[in-house]
């Protein structure tokens, strides 16, 4: 589970951040150890979305007025291969934990970030199950002047790169979709410094896409316990979102592909 590198971003949501058509929006089984971790698995879609295959999206993300990514990102349901294809044509690709790049990239550990980072966002609810996986109540719903269902995820030893980074996850109480994922990143510190400035993403628009609801919007922000969303960092917006199946060779690395370690 690739939850390590689920850096910065929001909470806060306006009621422009869901969409009333999406409410009814509810699938069948899910059995996780939380009942309330059944819903929001349900209400995303989860078992239909693993059944599809593969998922592709164009992708434009701006964080502190810079264009970072602009692209098409493909994924596997079953978020063990990614593939991102840049407008400038170079690619990365990860297969469960290699990373590939094209020979245009250099910046090997930016690679890494990236493979990672925004397959993660996008794949975040459906992975609240995952493995190492610990949930629990956060007392404090309220974004603004909205209360949502918030939970508190923390991992057991061991779990991906980052076992000691944690979560605030803010649910809709109607639709139970996600609307904001608040965290830390402990990677390159300790807890006590990720602390000092928590960030989170927002989930926003949601659409219906052959069945399955997708926030065509995310927007990112500093966040802090005591007063939600702050400063907003950047935004990305998410079109062209489609399933499919792919050649089987579509997540291996050319032979001109240089693996970052």
């Amino acid at each position: 589970m690739k939850v390590h590198y689920f850096l910065f971003f929001a909470l806060l949501c306006m009621a422009s951040c869901q969409n009333e058509s999406i409410k009814e929006t509810v699938s069948e089984t899910v059995d996780s150890a939380y009942p309330f971790i059944d819903e929001i698995e349900n209400a995303h879609m989860k078992n239909e979305f693993m059944e599809r295959g593969n998922v592709s999206f164009d992708i434009a993300l701006t964080l502190g007025g810079k264009e970072r990514l602009n692209g098409i990102i493909t994924l596997s349901a079953d978020s063990r291969n990614g593939k991102i294809e840049n407008k400038d044509s170079s690619v990365i690709l990860f297969n469960d934990d290699k990373v590939f790049v094209s020979p245009e990239i250099e910046n090997m550990s930016s690679a890494r970030f990236a493979a990672y980072t925004w397959s993660y966002f996008f794949m975040f609810p459906y992975k609240l199950s995952d493995g190492g996986t610990k949930w629990g109540d956060y007392e404090n719903g309220m974004l603004g002047q909205l209360d949502y269902d918030a939970y508190k995820l923390t991992f057991d030893a061991g779990t991906g790169d980052a076992p000691d980074d944690w979560y605030i996850m803010y649910a809709d109480k109607e639709s139970h979709l996600i609307n904001t994922a608040a965290n830390i990143v402990t990677a390159s510190g300790t807890v006590e410094e990720a602390e000092e400035d928590p960030h989170a993403i927002e989930y926003c628009d949601y659409s219906i896409v052959d069945g399955i609801p997708v926030a065509q919007t995310w927007r990112f922000w500093t966040w802090r316990a005591d007063e939600g969303l702050t400063d907003q960092l950047g935004n990305a917006a998410i079109s062209k979102v489609k399933f499919h199946e792919t050649a089987a060779d579509f997540y291996a690395p050319l032979t001109s592909y240089k693996e970052a370690k």
